[in-house]
């Protein structure tokens, strides 16, 4: 078998990872073997940073919104509740942007979330809860259609007694 000579291949990946290695210190730009490692643990800490830096930025976000919520007199976590009450849906970035940028429109978001807390309405939990109900009574289920297992599952959820042994008419016959 003829020799193959691969130093073209081996000194271009070598090249490629001395300029990925361009600017670190001392030895870690110049020799090969540490400038491979750093480069490998570097690659290793941009991944984990990209998701660090979600988190940081939304606990500044909470920060400035909480500021600017002590600002007018109320906690940020009150603040969130009662904009989830009152059925506001914006993001925390853009509530920062506003807490910094345009204080009256921030007020207005105050006025909103302390109207809603002080109205008593339910909980955001609470209301979901209840329109989950409201569904289920609302859809009319058609048996007939359903296959043993299906049937099977919505006597269990029902709480039909000895619905794993009986036949399919006789679960028809229970699920109405």
């Amino acid at each position: 078998m003829a020799r193959v000579k691969g130093g073209t291949v081996s000194k271009t990946r070598r090249r490629k990872v001395l300029k990925q290695a361009k600017g670190y210190f001392g030895s870690k730009h110049r020799l090969y073997k540490t400038a491979q490692e750093q480069v490998f643990h570097s690659g290793a800490y941009a991944y984990r940073d990209r998701r660090a830096k979600k988190r940081d930025f939304r606990k500044l976000w909470i920060t400035r919104i909480n500021a600017a919520c002590r600002e007018n007199e109320i906690s940020y976590s009150k603040f969130i509740n009662g904009l989830n009450i009152a059925g506001v849906t914006i993001n925390r970035k853009m509530l920062s942007e506003l807490a910094i940028d345009n204080k009256e429109a921030f007020k207005d978001l105050v006025a909103i979330a302390k109207d809603a807390l002080k109205d008593g309405k339910k909980s955001s939990s609470d209301a979901k809860a209840e329109t989950k109900t409201e569904a289920k009574a609302e859809t009319k289920v058609d048996y007939s259609k359903m296959t043993l297992a299906e049937l099977k599952n919505a006597a269990k959820e029902q709480g039909v007694k000895g619905y794993s042994t009986m036949k399919k008419d006789e679960l028809l016959a229970n699920l109405k």
